[in-house]
């Protein structure tokens, strides 16, 4: 008789099954992220209000230049937050989606930095190019509050939010060309307010609001 207990077999699928299974809510993660989204939105919201272009240079203060980095970057910590609870579902496609808009937030970001930091090279062909992924990245941002929405990973309560706050592109982009500039402005700052702003609180004060719905 042995006295060696053979252990279990494991489960060949049981990889697959903690895969598909909606990650708990890192609080912390979740906590920090809320933050980031909600300060670098109402930071682009109060630059917008109160920065005008420099009749002089034609060109925006430094002060809101850095507003809209500090949103951008508040993008990045959200979308992080999303790839960690897997918000847009457990899937390859799913998960790889939020990766790819994090190199979309990227090179936005590589964009703002030019802008603020060497403005003489706006005009050249190649930062022309990247600064099309400004706009990039805030359609994906919308197509990621639509897909949040639809998978449903996520507890009701805050399920929709990101697709409200992550409209602003969907928004914005017939304002522009319907609305005075002035009236844009404040279509714009109202957005990100009631948006990005609202949604990064959200997290901060209810990290527990990502965990899986029921």
């Amino acid at each position: 008789m042995s006295l060696h207990a053979s252990p279990l077999p494991a489960r060949a699928d049981a990889s697959s099954v903690d895969e598909a299974r909606p990650l708990p809510a890192p609080t912390r993660l979740v906590r920090a992220g809320g933050l980031a989204m909600a300060t670098g939105a109402a930071a682009w919201a109060v630059g917008t209000l109160v920065y005008d272009l420099d009749p002089v240079t034609d060109d925006f203060s430094w002060v809101y230049k850095m507003s809209s980095l500090l949103f951008q970057l508040g993008l990045v910590a959200l979308v992080g937050v999303q790839l960690r609870t897997r918000a847009t579902g457990t899937g390859r496609l799913a998960r790889g989606f939020l990766h790819a808009e994090h190199v979309l937030l990227g090179l936005a970001i590589a964009s703002s930095l030019q802008w603020l930091f060497a403005p003489d090279l706006t005009e050249s062909p190649f930062f022309i190019a990247l600064d099309l992924f400004w706009p990039l990245s805030m359609l994906g941002m919308a197509a990621i509050g639509i897909r949040i929405a639809i998978a449903g990973q996520i507890r009701a309560t805050p399920r929709h939010r990101p697709a409200i706050a992550e409209t602003w592109a969907l928004v914005m982009f017939p304002a522009m060309a319907l609305v005075s500039e002035e009236m844009t402005t404040f279509i714009s700052a109202g957005h990100l307010f009631l948006g990005y702003t609202v949604l990064g609180l959200i997290l901060a004060v209810r990290p527990e609001l990502t965990g899986p719905a029921a």
